[in-house]
């Protein structure tokens, strides 16, 4: 394999693992986990002054720069499938149904969901509303969930920064 076809790899592999660190540390730093983002941070930064340290002594190959691009497109799309595996943090789902049925809520109840519920008012008529409290992780078993039981729910998902009280610090202040 030529020098040059080595070098594009190796700089593409390297901005790809940088970047994706990059992500992953900054995701991590906004869910509040600062210490795990910190140590984190000494491997990104080692990985980006080795790339850098390559780039910079081979400015002269157009192949060079392109795989740097490369390797940071790459290395986005990496970083947030990476975050979106991790699944970090909390979802609050509005969840409202056409009827008035009180099976969605235990149902979730007996999945370990915190389920709150009121009825509202909708174009044509009464609804049951629920905000659902769950872990990120588990959102998809959530939309099955509520799937299964009402398919014409509509549901909104949202991302709290911080919470206190009720169903959820309650179960985390018993482990």
């Amino acid at each position: 394999m030529s020098q040059i076809v080595q070098f594009t790899a190796l700089i593409i592999t390297i901005n790809v693992i940088y970047v994706s660190l990059t992500t992953v540390r900054f995701i991590l730093m906004i869910k509040g986990l600062r210490v795990h983002a910190s140590l984190l941070s000494v491997l990104e930064v080692f990985v980006y002054i080795m790339g850098l340290s390559i780039i910079l002594s081979n400015l002269n190959s157009y192949w060079n720069i392109a795989a740097y691009c490369i390797g940071y497109g790459l290395g986005v799309y990496l970083g947030s499938r990476i975050e979106e595996r991790l699944a970090l943090g909390y979802i609050t789902a509005e969840v409202i149904v056409d009827s008035i049925n009180e099976t969605i809520p235990v149902a979730l109840r007996e999945s370990g969901f915190g389920v709150t519920t009121w009825i509202g008012e909708g174009r044509d008529g009464k609804r049951l509303v629920m905000t659902v409290l769950a872990k990120r992780n588990r959102q998809k078993e959530l939309l099955k969930i509520i799937d299964g039981l009402c398919p014409n729910a509509f549901v909104v998902f949202e991302e709290p920064k911080y919470f206190q009280g009720g169903f959820w610090t309650k179960k985390l202040v018993k482990k």
